[in-house]
């Protein structure tokens, strides 16, 4: 089957430029946004590019997989074995799905302030950001909360890591560190803390408050979100930090 992909089909009011224009992209469904990408084209048929957009997510959503997921690690051969899409279009595809994550892979300057869970989540994401295996990192801070160093300090299976606050602290006091923030991935994509990862965090807590080297918080990332567990558990009012 091939395609006749021309946006100029679908009336101006409904047409994935016009609407992103106006509403912005989050108003887009996945397969508009594919649309936008692909433009338009010539071939038999009569499918939209938006019609072409749904279908490359049928094909990508095959053996009950999900299609982002899929998308995300794609590359352009595996595009081009689905009907309709040519090396161009999978090329574009391929480099608008790496320019997406390195919009996320962001690597902060020396002193940079980090001062919110966003601010943490944009340190680590470059190590910790849609990676296979899960991994543990700390950002250590100096009084000030400007960044002294990130570092990740395990990296364990594709379903689990094992950090040891023996492990954790020893890298803090060796970077003079005086405020912490760890931080960790979920492969799965999910940001809702474990059992396991209630549990750590409550033991460094508590080192932390011996050590008198404040844990501000503990950051979960999965595929382009993150979660901050000082703001959705009681954990800091358990154990109070001394900022």
């Amino acid at each position: 089957m091939t395609y006749s992909l021309r946006i100029a089909d679908i009336p101006v009011s409904e047409r994935p430029r016009e609407r992103l224009l106006t509403y912005g992209p989050k108003s887009l469904a996945t397969a508009e946004l594919i649309a936008i990408l692909l433009g338009t084209g010539q071939g038999k048929g009569k499918l939209s590019a938006v019609g072409l957009g749904q279908y490359i997510l049928q094909q990508l959503g095959k053996h009950q997989r999900d299609p982002l997921d899929v998308l995300r690690d794609i590359n352009p051969n595996e595009l081009m074995n689905i009907e309709g899409i040519g090396p161009a279009k999978a090329t574009t595809i391929v480099a608008a799905v790496e320019l997406g994550k390195r919009t996320f892979q962001f690597r902060p300057t020396a002193k940079a302030v980090i001062d919110s869970p966003a601010a943490a989540a944009a340190a680590l994401s470059h190590e910790l950001m849609w990676q296979k295996q899960e991994r543990f990192a700390v950002l250590m801070l100096d009084v000030k909360h400007c960044l002294i160093s990130a570092q990740v300090i395990t990296i364990g299976t594709a379903t689990e890591t094992l950090a040891h606050p023996r492990e954790i602290f020893r890298e803090v006091i060796r970077q003079g560190a005086t405020r912490m923030i760890i931080a960790h991935n979920h492969p799965t994509g999910s940001v809702e803390p474990s059992q396991e990862d209630i549990l750590l965090t409550a033991k460094l807590l508590q080192g932390a408050q011996y050590l008198a080297i404040p844990l501000l918080d503990h950051i979960i990332l999965g595929n382009g979100n993150h979660q901050s567990l000082r703001q959705t558990t009681n954990l800091w009012e358990e154990y109070p930090q001394e900022e």
